[in-house]
């Protein structure tokens, strides 16, 4: 445990020594080959000051740069090559990686699984997170709160899903209930259930553990954006005798729409790459395999087939995509209307 603390302690050490030691020698560099101190001729003066003005933005992005293609853009066209070969990425196979996965019951089933998430999650953190933050700046006691509901967002996916094997936990025969869900439900008169078995509603009860965690982000950045709201524009609502609900809809939420969508996209491309807890949870048994899990189970298990996990890692990439450009151009918009 020391040990990995010095390390990490070191890694950071020297990762801002030469961050700062790289661009104080490009800088340096820069000045020795393109000279405009005094007694430089001044049309040569002034021609060094506009290329170092071209190049500098370039050697401080140069790195990232780099460290993109190399850990961004070589991966998407390996595995794009990758998918059009056998198990091993040796023998040339054409299209037969897309036509298994368009013939393939788990995939489709995974397919239906994603689309089942993305629909729920997403929407479901948001709209909590949104009302939570609006419901928590009005009473005394929102800051603790906010700081119980945001506390999820520091457990890990797995830590979070040995919590909530707990709460879905089933014993059977006449073994007392420990699960709190079953304990309720035994409470009521009902009769205990496997829950995470149940195919379809098992992804819901997988979703709930992910807007658990993810809640407190959504109403962490939209409380941020509430704040912002001109109090003038409140005044005039409530002068012009508004209520509640038409404040909240009709005043707050188009004011932090660009939020709310920023918001919505982040947790869209999280659920998308979502794997820890259906690994966890149910190991996609029971129908509740995802993209992702079905990726790994065919790059690691089994001896392995490159070819058919590349495929899924390009339908993840394809579906990722989209989302990704539309927040971009949207950003884009938003600054050029201001």
């Amino acid at each position: 445990m020391f040990s990995q603390i010095l390390s990490a302690i070191g890694a950071m050490i020297f990762g801002v020594a030469f961050c700062a030691a790289y661009f104080w020698f490009s800088n340096k560099l820069l000045d020795i080959i393109f000279p405009a101190k005094e007694g430089t001729e001044v049309h040569t003066a002034a021609v060094n000051l506009t290329r170092r003005g071209l190049i500098r933005p370039w050697l401080f992005l140069g790195p990232a740069l780099f460290l993109l293609a190399v850990y961004l853009v070589y991966p998407v066209v390996a595995t794009l090559i990758l998918s059009f070969y056998g198990p091993d990425g040796n023998q040339f196979v054409g299209g037969a990686n897309y036509l298994w996965a368009l013939n393939d019951t788990e995939f489709r089933q995974s397919i239906f699984n994603n689309i089942l998430w993305l629909a729920v999650v997403p929407a479901a953190c948001t709209f909590f997170g949104l009302v939570i933050a609006v419901m928590t700046d009005r009473i005394w006691w929102g800051n603790i709160a906010k700081a119980v509901i945001f506390m999820p967002m520091a457990i890990s996916f797995v830590g979070a899903s040995v919590i909530w094997k707990f709460i879905y936990e089933y014993r059977g025969g006449t073994d007392a209930q420990i699960g709190l869900l079953n304990s309720v439900v035994q409470l009521f008169g009902g009769t205990p259930e496997v829950w995470i078995t149940i195919p379809f509603w098992n992804n819901f009860f997988l979703m709930v553990m992910l807007i658990w965690i993810q809640t407190g982000f959504a109403m962490v950045i939209l409380s941020a954006a509430l704040r912002g709201i001109p109090e003038e524009t409140i005044e005039a609502a409530v002068i012009d005798g508004a209520n509640g609900w038409q404040i909240f809809w009709k005043i707050m939420v188009p004011q932090v729409w660009g939020t709310i969508a920023t918001v919505w996209t982040t947790i869209t491309i999280l659920v998308l790459k979502v794997f820890d807890i259906v690994l966890t949870m149910t190991n996609g048994q029971w129908n509740t395999m995802v993209l992702a899990n079905l990726m790994f189970n065919w790059m690691f298990r089994g001896g392995g087939d490159s070819g058919r996990s590349a495929v899924i890692a390009l339908v993840i990439m394809a579906a990722v995509t989209p989302i990704m450009i539309w927040n971009i151009r949207r950003a884009n918009a938003e600054t050029k209307g201001r």
